[in-house]
């Protein structure tokens, strides 16, 4: 007999990985049915893209009103109003008290491409300097800009150039704060100097890289070296944006406004789109026809993102994201005397993630995480694990999560920790 595993080997690229064999039916919030009608709760939430939800009623909503309108005209060639509203939105939602002005894109990576693109047009230089541990993408730059080689980077090069790389500041791995700034000295006194970079690129919480949170004096101490040397700040707030961290954007959280910010995921609730927003004279340095593209801000992702918008604020999902979260360390912190694997317990708002060791080491423990994720989804919970390691266990399940279904789900997390160490 044949199978959908069978199919699927037969028919798609073993490069396309994936985490589970489960092929999905239909989907409800934070649950998940599959072909042979098994329910799962859902805990990784398309990778942090349904923060509201699988199939929010006030997302479909929206969608089924514009699919009776039109899908697509190429907003290049006959543009719609629905765009310019949601930039302007953006533009007022983005920190920073400055002007600003939007562009839309399909996903993370080709925002962060054209917020490089951007960078350069306007400085005129040509380096970027991201972080060791973070994740920016598949395409060339994107994986340029990535800071972990296995499986992103192996076997692609050679990569695109002028592109550095500085240590991220992870205590937990023996990288401090001031271990970071002295590797970004050591760069422009050794190999670069500074009047060839164009952006500093960073995520404020490191998604793939395994949600490690740079912090305020950190991300404020770049933001001080950036402004000395005329380089501009991108934000990355793919997976950290649209109240994952508790805030609509996590560097909010640090009190510093990037130059450039770069979104996707949770703004499309489920549909496709992207974004970057900029400061105004920035985002205006690029010719006209030198961004844009076919499906740039497609119709229904742009209808999806002001009904996800609406549902954010009317629905408080920045402060239940921060309840959720702390419940859910809560319940990990109790398992602390009794798994000695578990190392850290972190991440703001509802971007919350376990990191395991060897018992009484400092060696990390990807087996066990993968354990961890086995178990769980003996149970139906769907874990996702992260880090350069691979041994955290992160945390996104949607921020619309029923309490009942949240509570079912912190018990089976328990449940799979333990028996993870049998």
């Amino acid at each position: 007999m044949t199978t959908m595993t069978d199919r699927k080997n037969a028919a798609i690229s073993r490069g396309v990985g994936m985490t589970t064999q489960i092929y999905a039916d239909r989907a409800e919030n934070a649950e998940i049915w599959d072909k042979e009608g098994n329910r799962y709760i859902d805990f990784a939430a398309g990778i942090a893209v349904v923060n509201t939800g699988h199939r929010h009623p006030r997302v479909i909503a929206a969608v089924k009103d514009q699919l009776d309108r039109f899908t697509h005209t190429c907003h290049q060639v006959v543009p719609y109003e629905n765009y310019v509203e949601l930039a302007e939105r953006l533009n007022d939602l983005t920190p920073g008290d400055f002007a600003k002005k939007t562009i839309f894109a399909t996903t993370g990576a080709e925002a962060v491409e054209n917020a490089v693109k951007i960078a350069r047009h306007h400085t005129g230089r040509p380096g970027i300097v991201a972080f060791a541990g973070g994740f920016h993408g598949r395409t060339f730059m994107g994986m340029a800009l990535t800071g972990k080689v296995q499986p992103y980077k192996a076997g692609f090069g050679p990569m695109m150039n002028d592109v550095w790389h500085l240590p991220f500041p992870n205590p937990l791995h023996g990288v401090t704060e001031a271990d970071a700034l002295a590797a970004l000295d050591r760069l422009f006194k050794a190999d670069l100097e500074p009047a060839r970079v164009a952006a500093f690129i960073i995520e404020p919480v490191q998604g793939e890289g395994g949600f490690y949170e740079a912090s305020a004096s950190f991300i404020g101490k770049l933001r001080e070296i950036a402004d000395q040397h005329g380089i501009l700040l991108i934000a990355d707030e793919v997976q950290t944006g649209f109240a994952r961290t508790g805030k609509l954007f996590a560097m909010e959280h640090a009190g510093v406004a990037a130059d450039l910010t770069t979104m996707a995921k949770g703004l499309g609730g489920g549909f496709p789109i992207s974004a970057v927003t900029g400061r105004a004279e920035v985002m205006d340095s690029p010719n006209p026809g030198g961004l844009g593209g076919t499906y740039a801000g497609n119709p229904l992702g742009v209808a999806a993102a002001h009904a996800v918008l609406d549902v954010i604020e009317e629905e408080g999902l920045n402060e239940r994201a921060t309840r959720l979260g702390q419940r859910l360390k809560q319940r990990l912190a109790g398992l602390r005397d009794e798994v000695p694997e578990i190392v850290d317990i972190r991440g703001p708002g509802f971007m919350n993630a376990v990191e395991f060791n060897m018992a009484g080491s400092d060696k990390p423990n990807p087996d066990f995480a993968n354990r961890v994720r086995e178990q769980a989804l003996q149970r139906n919970l769907i874990l996702l694990t992260c880090g350069v390691y691979g041994n955290v266990i992160r945390f996104l399940a949607p921020l619309t999560i029923q309490d009942a279904v949240f509570e079912e789900a912190l018990d089976i997390v328990e449940e799979s920790i333990r028996a993870a160490r049998m």
